[in-house]
């Protein structure tokens, strides 16, 4: 049986296509967080640890080890900010 040529060419399309997609998709996720994978299957405590992080360094996937907080970072809680009824 032989084969069809003239059908690779749209196949090699499509599979360059869906490649190049996977990979752009990749990279900007990764970009959105500091060159680390994503997050899946986050709970209350995560989301408690990225907001903390994100105060601390600025970045919701940036953490320090530094064990002294910088300057501010006792006011800069959410409890502070929120409206009270």
């Amino acid at each position: 049986m032989p084969v069809p040529w003239e059908a690779l060419i749209p196949f090699g399309l499509l599979t360059t296509m869906f490649a190049a997609t996977g990979t752009l998709l990749n990279i900007s996720k990764r970009a959105q967080n500091d060159g680390k994978p994503p997050r899946y299957g986050v709970d209350a405590w995560d989301e408690m640890m990225m907001e903390r992080d994100r105060r601390l360094t600025g970045s919701h996937r940036g953490q320090r080890t530094d064990p002294v907080a910088p300057e501010g970072f006792e006011t800069s809680s959410v409890w502070y900010t929120e409206s009270r009824l």
